[in-house]
């Protein structure tokens, strides 16, 4: 769908015009004036209906973001406030297309999007008969059945550096209270988490 502009406005609304002495516009040169203003008005109006349309797009959003924030309770408590503008719309972005999941590959994403790119999922067994190997790694007792360990596999790839970073925030530390509350919160319920930094 193309959006008109006022010349083309101006053109439909000559050609809509009834026929007779007083729409003639050499006998009238007002009515000129009075269609080329509403022409202009009427190609603002198609500009701006254009615009709502991309707005209800969270790929595109540029002026509704607050009101998606407001609908999808955000900024997120976990991220904490988002001062950038591209932040707050790849927010809203992905809070809408999210699925979740309880693999361990989805915890391994989580992770890798706060910036652990080793990140991995360290699972225990517990001893069941006839699946129980001598010998065989991450074998646990009844007691760690439910736990399972996030390894982040080193120091976060987006730090902190000067001309990058928003005021306020430290140089040189690479916070994981981020990835503890999204790891935390979207945990099966009766699953134990530990994150080991390495």
């Amino acid at each position: 769908m193309e959006v008109r502009n006022a010349a083309k406005y101006l053109q439909q609304l000559k050609a809509l015009l009834p026929q007779g002495p007083a729409w003639d516009s050499e006998r009238v040169p007002e009515l000129g004036v009075v269609l080329t203003g509403l022409a202009q008005e009427l190609a603002r109006v198609d500009a701006r209906v254009m615009a709502l349309s991309a707005e209800m797009d969270p790929a595109g959003v540029t002026e509704l973001v607050p009101d998606w924030e407001a609908v999808m309770q955000l900024p997120d408590a976990c991220l904490g406030n988002s001062p950038s503008f591209g932040d707050r719309q790849l927010a809203v972005q992905q809070r809408l297309t999210a699925v979740g999941a309880q693999t361990p590959e989805y915890f391994v994403n989580i992770a890798k999007g706060q910036g652990y790119p080793d990140a991995r999922v360290t699972q225990y067994r517990a001893p069941r008969f006839g699946r129980a190997r001598f010998g065989k790694a991450h074998f646990g007792t009844w007691q760690v059945q439910f736990m399972w360990v996030l390894n982040t596999g080193g120091r976060q790839r987006i730090g902190r550096r000067f001309g990058v970073s928003y005021w306020g925030e430290r140089f040189g530390v690479n916070p994981g209270s981020a990835l503890e509350c999204l790891i935390r919160r979207y945990a099966p319920a009766h699953t134990v988490v530990h994150i080991r930094y390495d």
